[in-house]
């Protein structure tokens, strides 16, 4: 395999990113931008070297402990579960929660044959029984998988005597009833408020 065979092979491996993309990336990086490549290069190598997963919830960190969970300014009643880093820096993004994070890595999937211990579930029921915690706010994804997530771990904390909440779902803002979907429109009047 030549090298520039070994390139587009190595970009296909992101997510969405097919032969023919993955072909004009890496004849745009080698024809066009040579320093660009070599960045990109440097800066995968470091990330892979260096980075690792919090020792506490688990997000992406240099450290044993992330900013996040290191920052004692944050509410310590409020345990966030979401399925990944990328959910987690969605949700920080807002500046709407002051609470601490567990990131499960991963979501229920029993026709992959994942479950709730591959995803953390005992080490999230450790955390969320510290004496902390009040409160979990399920935050997983509203897609199948996502959904029987929630379901299991809700079922599991609220077992052990824990207060689980889900977020809310419904109508985006700035949306036009007529063109959201139906199911979203069903989920919002069940969950008014």
């Amino acid at each position: 395999m030549t090298s520039l065979e070994a390139l587009i092979e190595a970009l296909r491996r992101l997510p969405g990113v097919g032969q023919k993309s993955a072909q004009r990336m890496a004849y745009h990086l080698l024809q066009h931008d040579r320093e660009g490549a070599q960045q990109l290069a440097q800066a995968l190598q470091g990330a892979a070297a260096h980075i690792g997963h919090c020792g506490r919830c688990h997000t992406f960190s240099e450290t044993q402990l992330c900013g996040i969970c290191a920052d004692e300014q944050r509410d310590g009643k409020l345990l966030c579960v979401v399925e990944t880093p990328a959910d987690q820096a969605a949700l920080e993004r807002t500046g709407s929660f002051r609470g601490y994070y567990f990131v499960l890595l991963g979501r229920v999937s029993p026709l992959d044959g994942i479950g709730a211990r591959q995803i953390g579930a005992e080490q999230l029921l450790e955390r969320a029984q510290d004496g902390k915690v009040e409160e979990v706010i399920l935050a997983t994804s509203f897609t199948a998988e996502g959904e029987a997530t929630a379901h299991v771990l809700g079922e599991a904390l609220r077992s052990r005597g824990m207060r689980a909440t889900r977020l809310a779902r419904g109508v985006p803002i700035g949306s036009e009833l007529e063109y959201v979907d139906l199911g979203t429109i069903a989920h919002a009047l069940v969950d008014r408020r």
